[in-house]
């Protein structure tokens, strides 16, 4: 039997619709702006005045600079390098600390929640963090990067929500077989959990794709500088010197100008394009995830 449904419904519906659709063209149109300016002849775009809605002049010669230089080939080496070996790292920590704390027998459970909570609000600051890591021995060392930040206390308390969810009875079956924990946290808790498993594995990605500050602190030798922190340097410091292998001519500095736009705009593409490749194979993970791991206590 089909509802007939009232006016203001209908309006509320068709509102709704309309707010949904311009704020996915607003979220939507700054990426494709970037791209199409990577894309647009770099004397026609200095031009360009107002909205852009295609490439001017199409173009690859961005990405050819951009590719000429070696440290982007190996900041990008480095932060695959950050992303495999930090992620994997932090789901394996992250799974075993929210299997321990999820478990409802354990001695001092709720003051080691405490501990483990407070940190997230109040922390030591710059300067203990930048002590504490010099004096672990990780100056100007890739695990600078990757063991600071290996557990994230928000990720924590989902995935922990997440596991006391599961079914004690499901549990208890299995250590009177004779599993103990470890086998209990890796056959049994941890395949039951892979919709919050992806999420957290996508949101500790993205941030291991993104970091860059504690590269900034920590790391003096260029060779093991993750993509991000070459990013800055072209973006905000202006240092394309390394690409900047400008035909001759009478206008060297018009030149100069315009290419390093294109090169600003062709680099953002390169180091954001792949980490947006990982959503569509997650999405089917994300809504579910995140809500059997929501927080209920």
């Amino acid at each position: 039997m089909r509802v007939k449904r009232s006016l203001g419904e209908k309006v509320f519906d068709t509102a709704n619709i309309i707010f949904m659709i311009l704020l996915m063209i607003i979220c939507i149109y700054p990426l494709l702006y970037v791209l199409f300016a990577s894309l647009s002849d770099p004397y026609e775009l200095m031009k360009h005045r107002g909205l852009l809605l295609k490439p001017l002049g199409f173009t690859l010669n961005g990405y050819a600079l951009v590719f000429k230089n070696p440290s982007i080939m190996t900041g990008f080496l480095n932060t695959l390098f950050y992303v495999v070996v930090g992620t994997s790292l932090n789901l394996l920590l992250t799974s075993m600390s929210a299997y321990v704390l999820s478990r409802k027998n354990l001695f001092f459970g709720k003051p080691l929640m405490w501990m483990v909570t407070i940190p997230m609000f109040f922390s030591g600051g710059l300067i203990p963090f930048y002590l504490q890591v010099q004096r672990l021995g990780l100056i100007d060392s890739r695990w600078a990067i990757i063991l600071p930040s290996a557990i994230s206390v928000w990720n924590l308390i989902v995935l922990r929500t997440a596991f006391r969810n599961i079914p004690e009875s499901l549990i208890e079956s299995a250590k009177i077989d004779g599993a103990n924990d470890f086998t209990i946290l890796f056959k049994i808790v941890i395949p039951v959990s892979k919709a919050t498993l992806a999420v957290i594995a996508l949101f500790y990605a993205v941030g291991q794709w993104n970091s860059w500050f504690n590269a900034m602190l920590f790391l003096k030798d260029r060779s093991k500088y993750p993509l991000q922190l070459i990013l800055r340097e072209i973006l905000i410091s202006n240092d394309t010197r390394e690409m900047m292998n400008l035909p001759k001519g009478a206008a060297q500095f018009i030149k100069a100008d315009a290419y390093k736009t294109l090169i600003k705009y062709s680099t953002v593409i390169v180091s954001t394009l792949p980490i947006l490749c990982l959503y569509p194979f997650l999405q089917k993970y994300f809504v579910k995830g995140v809500m059997i791991g929501s927080v209920k206590e």
